[in-house]
């Protein structure tokens, strides 16, 4: 089988030359996908066990925030890793999930700044963006293995 300008541009490319970069995409999704979890677990425990750390009247109160915001943020982000990390959750579920850790890091961001933490230390500050950026390249990939596994599942049907 050979491949033309046609197939190229149409993105019938045959599975075989996709073949290597499947396993880096993939490694690089669960790698990404992995960290971005396991922030989100720590951000949980934190919340629930050691509110109190590193601000003396509680995270939330120091940055303005109401008690109740506290377990619907928990409970949202226990979602959303449940939904990136168990296998067959549909992919607007895991887009959503995606969306909303997304604009859970912008608000960190924010709130710390706003509260005053970047002059006790800029990391309050740039720590979700680096996360954010970790969240981007997670969300990158995880399109693409979707794709190349759309693109496999289609192959092996025709």
């Amino acid at each position: 089988m050979t491949t033309t300008a046609t197939d190229v541009i149409q993105g019938h490319i045959p599975v075989a030359s996709k073949g290597p970069r499947t396993r880096k995409d993939r490694t690089i999704y669960w790698i990404t996908t992995g960290i971005v979890s396991a922030v989100m677990v720590y951000s949980i425990v934190n919340f629930t066990l050691f509110d109190r750390f590193p601000f003396p009247e509680g995270g939330f109160v120091h940055l303005g925030l109401p008690g109740y915001f506290r377990t619907e943020l928990t409970i949202a982000k226990a979602l959303g890793v449940l939904a990136l990390l168990v296998p067959g959750v549909p992919a607007k579920v895991k887009e959503f999930a995606y969306f909303g850790f997304g604009i859970t890091l912008i608000s960190a961001s924010f709130a710390h700044f706003s509260s005053g933490d970047a002059r006790i230390s800029v990391l309050f500050v740039l720590d979700p963006l680096v996360f954010l950026g970790v969240l981007i390249v997670s969300y990158v990939y995880f399109n693409k293995v979707r794709d190349l596994t759309h693109f496999t599942e289609n192959a092996r049907a025709a």
